[in-house]
């Protein structure tokens, strides 16, 4: 039987034998973040739902918002070192609840690989 990924190994692993991104279009990730603001706020004013506010997502790291009550998981995750990037934005987008056991998130994920990199692309414009 296989072992859960740690988190840090997870992304080491992604940054070396990943393949790139497909180039991500903000405007179509608006479109597909849809699919998330039932739970997650983003932009101005943004505030705590279901999911914490996704401003500044983008090099933070995982479950480290104040304010924000994160699952133990994802606590852990964020501890072990899991920080959003890129690379583990897409993993965790793809399966959530493989990529991080535990976590409270309930969506199942994203199968596109290019919604997921215009989700990243859209998210991008939040965190810079």
């Amino acid at each position: 039987m296989l072992k859960a990924i740690a988190p840090a190994a997870l992304a080491a692993l992604l940054l070396a034998a990943g393949p790139a991104l497909a180039e991500g279009d903000p405007a179509a990730g608006e479109k597909v973040y849809k699919k998330c603001k039932v739970c997650h706020m983003v932009g101005e004013g943004a505030k705590n739902r279901v999911g914490p506010p996704l401003n500044g997502i983008m090099g933070r790291q995982a479950g480290t918002l104040d304010g924000y009550n994160y699952s133990p998981a994802m606590k852990k995750a964020g501890e072990e070192g899991l920080v959003w990037t890129e690379e583990t934005m897409a993993a965790y987008l793809e399966a959530p609840r493989k990529h991080v056991k535990g976590t409270k998130m309930a969506f199942p994920g994203l199968k596109k690989e290019q919604e997921i990199a215009d989700v990243i692309a859209y998210l991008k414009q939040f965190s810079e």
